[in-house]
């Protein structure tokens, strides 16, 4: 077995596939139009990779109650700091970079336009 695509629903599909590329490198590999049935499927991943996040955009839809469940996902990147610094230069919603109790910073979370945290991690 092997993980195949995560999911998040999109309040605003263009503004969400603007942000994955522009911010994240992402690239779209595919979209599904749905219209009879009202939504939208669109397929990102990183270049190299083959685990795909899906964004759901249902038509019309307002913004998604994100709850308290969700936590984030994670990509690793091999220059944190300068990728820390493009980030905030853009002006993205982004925390400072952070280390577990005792180790060096590590990491540091940008939010997507719904909300939805990513957590950029140095790459091991």
């Amino acid at each position: 077995m092997k993980m195949a695509h995560t999911c998040v629903r999109v309040k605003d599909l263009e503004a969400s596939v603007k942000f994955y590329e522009e911010a994240l490198s992402f690239k779209e590999t595919r979209r599904r139009d749905f219209p009879e049935y009202k939504f939208t499927l669109v397929y990102m991943t990183l270049p190299g990779d083959h685990y795909e996040l899906e964004l759901t955009y249902n038509y019309g839809h307002p913004a998604y109650d994100l709850g308290n469940g969700y936590g984030h996902i994670a990509i690793s990147t091999a220059d944190l700091e300068g990728l820390h610094a493009k980030h905030k230069e853009a002006g993205y919603d982004l925390t400072d970079l952070k280390g577990l109790p005792g180790i060096p910073p590590s990491y540091y979370f940008i939010m997507d336009p719904d909300g939805y945290k990513i957590e950029m991690i140095r790459e091991k």
